[in-house]
């Protein structure tokens, strides 16, 4: 329950006592409140009033208490973003629309190598088991009772039951609900069979490599079962609690995943694309409107790859400026480094004098070819008010749903017309085709049988 619900219910629960009580709680409700007295509520109509102002003056201390304090957290459905609602279509009608109607273009393969988020790690308490859609394979993911979290394919090899509904957490083994096998997290394999005289030597489930680093759980893919040939960096303030956990946004993309990672590189659409105030949203039809061009954003910015033993990362500096009226602020100043390691994982860690230190985890991570789940998650520093990261997360929410609602009716162009300004984008496809491999899986055809 959120605290406003909380604070309302309480309220309320004042407010029924009061009314069912006898006599008169409020005293003399005519000398304590002529007001009241003159609107002629006495007795039980003012404990109703009474009963209600405290169940408001609750809700709105809840409400106002979440908004500062609580962690934002702002998840969006895959049709609610990125697409133009006409002729009277539902949200879910014009996705479904735009993803059947869009050429797909000649992709790469849809899933590189590398690590990807599942959860995040206040996600999954210890012995919950949770199902999770990743890289087109359903997985159960679930923490055992030694506090470590544990990923497996889904599906029981015995007759195929959903190990992640309706499984049970044992030790540090996930129990199916269909029959009671019970297979080991950290290499699936079998350890019981409650009817079985003898576990046969064959009997597992694909236990998928994973780690916990920066409160995510994180698999490692690899197209020909090759094993992490990388680690994920740990940032040392969240592991310590210097940096706090301050909010999520989650958005669900119909698009490659390298479309993503891409923009980057793409240095001229900052210009265009994010240069409008973030005060004229997130839907391109009005972003230009002269109602808000009083405030703009300023970008300057570098992409480079990193050399070894760091090849699979790359770096993207940023500067931001503020300008209302044209007038440059100084105060409000940003500087952004986003380092990619991988191809799902990004720190964007933030510096500002004025309004302190912190980094939001971009995470893109593969449901199936063509949909990617994206989820920033900021970590801020601890002696910051929380509406501070709170306002960051929301700004970079609005400015990504901007390319959200071009990625979304894009089509993928293998071979792009570009302009010598555009030489990073090329030397980024370079970059992140490292990780793909010869049998890395391809998109053959597609099926619109997904509605939303």
């Amino acid at each position: 329950m959120s605290n406003a619900k909380a604070a309302a219910v309480i309220g309320l629960g004042v407010g029924a006592m009061l009314i069912t009580q006898g006599g008169d709680p409020l005293g003399s409700v005519g000398s304590w409140y002529p007001i009241w007295s003159e609107m002629g509520l006495r007795g039980a109509p003012a404990r109703a009033f009474f009963c209600f102002s405290v169940g408001v003056l609750f809700f709105a201390i809840g409400w106002l208490y979440r908004q500062l304090f609580s962690p934002l957290e702002l998840l969006r459905s895959p049709e609610d973003v990125g697409y133009v609602e006409e002729d009277g279509r539902t949200k879910a009608q014009a996705a479904n629309d735009a993803r059947r109607r869009r050429k797909i273009g000649e992709l790469p393969p849809v899933y590189p190598n590398g690590w990807y988020r599942v959860l995040d790690s206040h996600m999954l308490q210890r012995g919950e088991v949770k199902s999770v859609s990743i890289l087109g394979e359903q997985v159960a993911v679930f923490r055992g009772h030694d506090g470590k979290a544990y990923v497996v394919d889904a599906y029981c090899p015995h007759l195929g039951a959903n190990l992640a509904v309706g499984g049970r957490v044992f030790g540090n083994c996930i129990e199916c609900p269909f029959h009671g096998w019970q297979f080991q997290g950290d290499n699936g394999v079998c350890v019981k069979i409650p009817y079985a005289e003898k576990v046969p030597d064959f009997a597992s489930v694909r236990s998928w490599p994973s780690c916990e680093v920066n409160e995510q759980i994180l698999v490692w893919f690899h197209c020909d079962g090759e094993g992490p040939q990388w680690i994920v960096p740990e940032q040392p303030e969240i592991t310590n609690d210097e940096w706090v956990y301050r909010g999520r946004t989650e958005h669900f993309i119909n698009a490659h995943i390298q479309e993503i990672p891409e923009n980057a590189a793409d240095i001229a659409h900052l210009s265009h694309l994010h240069t409008p105030s973030m005060l004229s949203g997130a839907d391109l039809r009005y972003t230009n409107s002269k109602i808000w061009e009083f405030v703009q954003h300023d970008w300057k910015v570098d992409w480079k790859p990193e050399s070894e033993p760091n090849k699979h990362c790359s770096q993207m500096f940023v500067k931001h400026a503020l300008r209302v009226f044209g007038c440059h602020w100084p105060l409000l100043d940003v500087s952004v480094v986003a380092r990619q390691v991988g191809p799902g994982i990004v720190f964007l860690l933030f510096d500002q004098t004025f309004l302190g230190r912190g980094v939001i985890m971009h995470c893109v991570t593969p449901v199936e070819p063509l949909l990617q789940c994206v989820t920033h998650t900021i970590f801020y520093q601890s002696n910051i008010p929380p509406v501070v990261p709170k306002f960051i997360l929301k700004v970079e929410c609005i400015q990504f749903e901007r390319d959200v609602m071009i990625w979304n009716n894009k089509k993928y162009v293998s071979k792009p017309l570009l302009v010598k300004e555009d030489s990073a984008i090329q030397k980024h496809r370079r970059w992140f085709s490292q990780f793909y491999s010869e049998n890395s899986p391809r998109l053959q055809y597609q099926r619109d049988k997904l509605d939303f």
